[in-house]
């Protein structure tokens, strides 16, 4: 996962000076501004296949665009994310601007969905706790929510395919890469 964190984290930090606004006017009289502002904090629920990629996808963009982030990571594998964490601190990353707090989904993950200051949710993992996610927004401030949940992905070869063999290699590759552990493994 490391190198691809990297680039992550590189992308979105070269991204934080191009966040801008604009104004347009419409007619006379009047004028329209469009500008960025932060959410404020940003709930990040991560799941435990590519445990540290995951959650810079979800930590690295929220960041860049001037948020604080609770991030949860999966039970399973909270340990990348909470170093993680004690990096972003001794790099120089302000205290309280990146939180890694650990538990059950149940538990943990339930409280941070239901957090009125929670201004937005971004989970990944499956379709079940997805719409428990959206309940639980809308049980509490209306947050904005992110989801990227589990499902099937087919795998389809159409008449004119050029190489079956390269074809049938790609299947493979796509139903057992990270032993089929991904949420686009073309399991069917």
């Amino acid at each position: 996962d490391l190198p691809a964190v990297i680039d992550t984290i590189r992308f979105m930090a070269e991204c934080i000076d191009k966040i801008e606004g604009s104004v347009t006017n419409p007619d006379s009289g009047s004028m329209n501004m469009i500008l960025r502002e932060p959410l404020g904090v940003v709930g990040a629920i991560s799941p435990w296949n590519y445990p540290l990629l995951m959650a810079a996808w979800k930590i690295a963009p929220a960041l860049a665009a001037g948020n604080t982030v609770v991030l949860k990571p999966a039970e399973q594998a909270p340990m990348s994310c909470l170093r993680l964490g004690e990096l972003f601190l001794e790099a120089g990353g302000p205290p309280g601007v990146l939180n890694v707090v650990n538990g059950m989904g149940e538990i943990a993950g339930r409280a941070l969905a239901l957090h009125n200051d929670v201004a937005k949710l971004t989970f990944t993992g499956s379709t079940e706790v997805g719409k428990l996610i959206l309940q639980y927004s809308g049980q509490s401030n209306m947050k904005r929510v992110a989801l990227e949940c589990g499902g099937k992905s087919p795998q389809i070869f159409m008449a004119d395919l050029p190489d079956l063999d390269k074809a049938v290699a790609a299947a493979y590759n796509g139903i057992f890469a990270n032993m089929g552990e991904g949420c686009s493994a073309g399991s069917r």
